[in-house]
Parts: C-alpha cells; structure tokens; sequence
C-alpha cells in the first residue's frame, strides 16, 4: 500500500485519506415573480428586451438563467446557482437591476416595480427541459390559466404552507 501523503492544516481526513478539494452543486431554481399590483406593464417591446437582460444580469453576478420568460405582469428565471450566489441575492439583483434599467430606457415606464416577493422553487436536472418548455410558452398557457392559478399551483405542488391573505400583498 502506498504511503499517504500528510494531511495539510485545516483539512479533514476522510475514507481512504481522500479529501474533498472543490465543491461541487447544482442548483436548480424556477423564479416567478410579479409587477408590482400585478399591473401588465412588460410590453410585447419591453419583454423582447428585458428576458434577456436579466440573463445579463445573471451572467454579470457569476449565475446563469437557463431560460427566462414570462407575460405583461410576470416573469419566469430557470436559474443555475453556485454555492456562493443565495436565492435571496440572485433575485435581488435581477429584481433590482431590471427595475433600473426599465426606469433609465422606458421614459415611460418611470412608475414600474416589481412585486416584493417571488416563489423559487427547486428541480432537478430532469426537470430542466419540460420548464425551459413551460417557460416558453407562458403566452399560450395563460390564454386558459391566470398568473393567480398558476401562482397557488406552483405553492400547492411544492407542499409549501401559506395563507392566500398574504400571497398577494
């Protein structure tokens, strides 16, 4: 049997004398989240832009929006994020980020916000390419469903308690 090499200060000595060098994740996030009021201000033209800044923005903060999409009143973020990114930062900075360019590049829209919160729920890789399909076709599925449905659908299936009084702020 080989000799084992000394274990460097700090570091745990596990099994066979292997450590864990790097660290390792995959963090799957499906994000939505409103306007403020749920008022349909994100334009056919506002959108075309805007889906993919956030993806900017994700790249920007070292994460990356698989898919991004959404309608007039919301918007849906596949999100990879490292061990090093927290949900509640990463929507930060796309709710954030977003808000100030819509307000710098839309005269217009100087009024714009985003709801305070947004559901993020997880997924695991096999689940990457039926939302990535899901997210792209939002305009068709609420031609039957309303953002509300689709909303308490997403909390329901994912076994999250709340209390309808205080969903929609």
């Amino acid at each position: 049997m080989p000799a084992q090499k000394p274990v460097p200060k700090g570091r745990l000595k596990r099994g066979r004398g292997i450590d864990m060098a790097s660290t390792y994740t995959s963090c799957l996030i499906h994000c939505v989240f409103s306007t403020k009021g749920r008022r349909k201000t994100l334009s056919a033209d506002l959108r075309e832009r805007l889906w993919p800044y956030l993806g900017g923005i994700a790249r920007q903060n070292d994460f990356v929006a698989l898919s991004v999409g959404g309608t007039d009143d919301h918007a849906h973020a596949l999100l990879s994020l490292p061990a090093t990114v927290a949900i509640a930062k990463a929507m930060q900075l796309l709710k954030g980020g977003s808000s100030k360019w819509i307000h710098d590049n839309f005269p217009t829209h100087s009024d714009f916000a985003w709801q305070e919160g947004y559901g993020a729920f997880s997924l695991g890789v096999a689940g990457v390419e039926d939302t990535i399909a899901y997210i792209a076709r939002q305009e068709q599925h609420h031609q039957t469903t309303t953002f509300e449905e689709e909303y308490l659908a997403f909390l329901e299936r994912h076994a999250i308690e709340f209390d309808e009084r205080y969903v929609w702020g």
